[in-house]
This record gives structure tokens, C-alpha cells and sequence, in this order.
């Protein structure tokens, strides 16, 4: 379906019953992302995946704000426009974490819990190679120029190597082959220099004392290593042998089952659990 937010058409898919789950993509995905995770979800929330704004269906909204802020505010707009105002659950991966925890800290009365990883929201996180070229005027734009099918099924299989040949080229066609999407990668990264997230952790601690979280992440995570989830002050983390960036992709049923079973909550003072899956 179609929503407007901030007079931009957004694309939002949606299927199944119960309590709200809003599921965020990162960078090159869209909505199908979370289709295998949906589907196991399905029976008991309500799942509304939007493509983000400039990423294959969706606009961006005329004056959009490329910082936290701004994704804050985008995502209380677009929850706003679903008639969404109870406590939603957040499902979120790579950029869509950023999106969501920045929503989060801005309205923790509007988040019911947070499922997710695979996203850094810290000062203290060093962008990976990729970003740092996307976050050089020029140089970003000529790696965009170059970025061709090869190269990027390449680097992609660097990142997660469980993912197949046909989900590469799914997040390829109409994703990356976007001129309105490559535009719109540059910009989410040269929004997001370190600095940007150092006045955001106070709100991230109480965040994480109002809100449970639960994070899982891929152990061959090359773009995200995983101590940045001991940064976000988790309840609970959950690491996955042999498993890349992608995990939606790659491990779908792992997320569905810490979706669907979280874990019991700590005490204020205990150390966040931890366990490995295979």
C-alpha cells in the first residue's frame, strides 16, 4: 500500500494480525527483505515494512532532513500516517536501526521493545571502508558511477556468504540500479559522521532503561564487528555462527524465534545475556 508522509509517497508493505511491528531496512534493501520474517511473524503481529525514503518504491519528502532528527521525525510521521499510536514493536536491521533508534530516543513512550542489529548507534563506531568512501564528496560519486552488477554481488558475498545468487541480484535491480537511491545512500552517510551520535547516548541509556532490547548479529560481520551491540545497552544479544550482515536474509528463522520468544527480562543491574546459535 501507499501512504503519504511529508507530502512523499511512501511504500509500506503490510500483512498479518495483532500488535504493530514496524520493520526498517537498511542500505540497498527495500521492504522484501523482511518478507521470509513476516511470514513467521505474521500470525501474531500486524507487520508494516516500508520502503525508506529514496529506496526503490518510495520518495523522499520535499526539505527531508538527512539527520537523526530528521529519521526520528520520519518515522513518527509515518507511524502517524498508519493510524499507528499504541507502542509499536521495532524490527530493525543496518540503516533501519539508525532510523528506529533515533526514533526511539526521541518517543521511547510510542516503542513497546526493539528486535534488531547489525546497525551502530555510538560515537565510538568507525565506519567501514565502503562508508568512508561514500562520505568523500567525489569520491563517493564516482564509486557510485562505478558500481556496477559484479562488483556489487562481490562485495555483498563479502558480507554475508550464505546469502544466494538470486537474493544478490533481488537487492540489486531497482535497489542499486536507482540513481534516486545511490543519491540517497551518499547523503545517509555523510549525515552520520561519529560526532553526530555523541549526543545521543544519554538518550540511548534511558532508552534502553524504558524499553527492552534485543539484538542479533552475525559473528562474520564485516562492516559492523559485533561489540558495537554491546554499545546499544541490550537486555539480551544473541550471536550467530557463520553468519554475515544480512541476518533477515541469512537467518530469518533466528530472528523470528527471539521475535516470538524474548527473553526473560534482567534485573536493572545484571549484565545483558548473551548466547550463541548456530
Amino acid at each position: 500500500m501507499w501512504v503519504t508522509v511529508d507530502n512523499a509517497r511512501i511504500y509500506v508493505e503490510q500483512q498479518g494480525q495483532g500488535e504493530p511491528a514496524l520493520l526498517l531496512h537498511g542500505v540497498p534493501d527495500s521492504a522484501e527483505l523482511w518478507t521470509p520474517v513476516m511470514a513467521g511473524i505474521q500470525h501474531r503481529y500486524t507487520c508494516y515494512a516500508p520502503d525508506l525514503p529514496g529506496f526503490f518504491r518510495s520518495q523522499v519528502p520535499p526539505g527531508f532532513r538527512f539527520d537523526l532528527s530528521g529519521y526520528a521525525d520520519f518515522v513518527a510521521h509515518l507511524l502517524d500516517e498508519l493510524g499507528l499510536q499504541e507502542p509499536v514493536t521495532l524490527i530493525l536491521h543496518d540503516w533501519g536501526g539508525i532510523f528506529g533508534m533515533a526514533f526511539a530516543c526521541v518517543y521511547p513512550e510510542r516503542v513497546a521493545r526493539i528486535v534488531g542489529g547489525s546497525f551502530p548507534f555510538s560515537h565510538l563506531y568507525r565506519w567501514h571502508p565502503w562508508a568512508r568512501i561514500w562520505q568523500t564528496p567525489l569520491l563517493g560519486e564516482l564509486s557510485m558511477q562505478l558500481m556496477n552488477r559484479q562488483l556489487f554481488a562481490w562485495e555483498v558475498r563479502r558480507g554475508s556468504r550464505r546469502l544466494s545468487h538470486q537474493q544478490i541480484c533481488a537487492m540489486y535491480d531497482g535497489r542499486v540500479t536507482s540513481n534516486l537511491s545511490r543519491r540517497t545512500v551518499l547523503r545517509l552517510y555523510r549525515s552520520a559522521a561519529p560526532r553526530r551520535f555523541l549526543m545521543w547516548q544519554a538518550r540511548l541509556q534511558r532508552l534502553a532503561r524504558q524499553v527492552p532490547i534485543d539484538l542479533i548479529w552475525g559473528r562474520d560481520d564485516p562492516y559492523i564487528p559485533t561489540f558495537n551491540a554491546d554499545l546499544l545497552h541490550a537486555r539480551s544479544k544473541v550471536l550467530l555462527e557463520h553468519c554475515g550482515h544480512w541476518v533477515p536474509a541469512e537467518a530469518p528463522e533466528a530472528l523470528i524465534d527471539l521475535i516470538l520468544h524474548p527473553p526473560v527480562a534482567r534485573q536493572a543491574d545484571a549484565a545483558p545475556s548473551e548466547r550463541a546459535a548456530g
